[in-house]
């Protein structure tokens, strides 16, 4: 596998744990107890610190890569894995 597909690999996981490691770890105003802007939604985050949402979504996509890599190398994982149709068979 050439470096340059690694690269995009680990760029399409992160990408995928940013998205979805953004709502862990954020609280809204009520739930602190603090003061809302008039105007400002209900949802609206108070604590959002982007650095931290940054630095876990590099080291979840890095053991993700790595596990991927590692699997297209060795080949823990095909696709007979998933054959159903073996569960048919007599």
């Amino acid at each position: 596998m050439q470096w340059t597909s690694v690269l995009a690999i680990y760029f399409l996981f992160w990408v995928v744990c940013a998205f979805g490691l953004l709502p862990f770890g954020v609280k809204t105003h009520d739930e602190l107890g603090m003061d809302k802007v008039p105007g400002q939604a209900d949802s609206a985050p108070a604590n959002f610190r982007p650095r931290i949402v940054v630095l876990r979504a590099t080291v979840l996509a890095a053991i993700l890569t790595v596990l991927y890599v590692a699997n297209f190398i060795y080949g823990w994982v095909g696709i007979e894995t998933f054959d159903i149709s073996r569960l048919f068979r007599d």
